[in-house]
């Protein structure tokens, strides 16, 4: 197996590079102490294809690889691991739009996502349950054309900052009885919980979030 690296993908690492030199470096510790979530860098790398990589070019995507996403999410950690990290959860809510939603939802969102117009968490983790998908405890249940959620997730990195929210709960039994719904933060129920304090995790907001 070859485990060297393309031309491209030396290129983009290089392009990662020179951005966490540039945009985050000089500023990660001011926002480490002042709990400041860098929105204008964020949207600055979003310009550069970063906000949506493996997702497919027609509504923004950069459709790169895992691999070539790793590389890019390890240049980026150089600088600020709080920062890029946020940047690798707004990506995986955005692929699994892209991968998993209609074509209303992938229209409707993705295009906003990938120029970081809006802001996007995962919704896994629970109090009790911890990210065990398994064991979730969050509801929901169907009426009509809606669903009634119930439940708390804990460390939700955007929390109380972004605008739509992947949440994964349980509307039957076992494993099979797991769905992820897209939940918009201005939905009569959604509320959060105090900032939670992570260690050196501060350049982004994570708190609860209840529904």
């Amino acid at each position: 197996m070859d485990f060297r690296l393309t031309e491209q993908q030396i290129a983009m690492q290089k392009m990662a590079t020179d951005f966490a030199n540039k945009e985050i470096a000089p500023h990660a510790a001011k926002w480490d102490e002042n709990h400041i979530f860098p929105i204008d860098t964020l949207r600055k790398a979003a310009l550069l294809g970063l906000a949506t990589m493996y997702v497919n070019a027609d509504v923004g995507g950069s459709e790169l690889s895992r691999l070539d996403s790793a590389l890019v999410f390890e240049a980026l950690s150089t600088a600020c691991p709080s920062t890029a990290a946020y940047l690798s959860i707004h990506n995986m809510v955005s692929w699994m739009i892209d991968t998993y939603a209609n074509q209303t939802l992938r229209q409707t969102w993705l295009p906003k996502l990938a120029t970081m117009e809006i802001f996007s968490s995962y919704c896994l983790t629970e109090p009790d349950a911890g990210s065990d998908a398994a064991s979730l405890k969050t509801t929901a249940v169907q009426r009509d054309n809606y669903y009634i959620v119930n439940g708390t997730k804990a460390f939700i990195s955007g929390g109380s900052v972004s605008d739509i929210y992947l949440c994964m709960v349980r509307t039957g039994e076992g494993t099979r009885g797991i769905t992820c719904l897209l939940i918009e933060k201005n939905m009569p129920g959604v509320s959060f919980g105090k900032l939670e304090q992570k260690l050196g995790w501060h350049s982004q907001p994570t708190s609860m979030v209840f529904f």
